[in-house]
């Protein structure tokens, strides 16, 4: 029984680091550009206090940043290349995430490469997909009708 419950807790487990993983995936941009500027300020001389307060105003602007560059701006190919750059971070995490999770089960190498690219493609295009929808390609122009529109024939009943 307990090898039962063993079992179902490691596949829940399991599961609830792959949401995991596709929930966070869009922050993988400013978890990197915090963590780079905050070891920057620490090697700088910072003590880490200010390193860490330097890594979160950091991570925070680039978050911010980006979810108003992907709201304010209409031309899609502008939301796709910004969606792009949150992307490539989050299939790198994804690849690694996955090849982890693969050298847990599967025995051969090659295989682990396939999981960890399938992995990779998973985690990125979710993310690119978070970053696209963020807002309607529409937000602040033109808004549809409250109601439709009534054509003769069903004022006419």
């Amino acid at each position: 029984m307990i090898l039962i419950i063993g079992i179902v807790l490691t596949f829940v487990g399991l599961g609830y680091l792959c949401w995991l993983l596709f929930a966070l995936a869009v922050y993988a941009l400013p978890l990197f550009v915090g963590a780079s500027l905050a070891l920057a300020a620490y090697h700088g001389g910072s003590g880490p206090i200010a390193a860490t307060i330097v890594g979160l105003i950091a991570s925070s602007i680039t978050v911010v940043t980006g979810q108003l560059i992907a709201t304010r701006v209409h031309s899609p190919l502008i939301r796709a290349a910004i969606a792009l750059v949150f992307a490539v971070p989050a299939a790198i995490a994804g690849y690694h995430a996955a090849l982890g999770l693969a050298q847990l089960s599967v025995p051969v190498e090659s295989w682990r490469q396939v999981m960890a690219l399938i992995g990779s493609i998973a985690v990125a295009s979710t993310a690119w997909a978070r970053i696209v929808l963020i807002a309607p390609p529409n937000a602040g122009g033109a808004s549809l009708p409250a109601s439709p529109v009534l054509t003769s024939a069903a004022q006419d009943g």
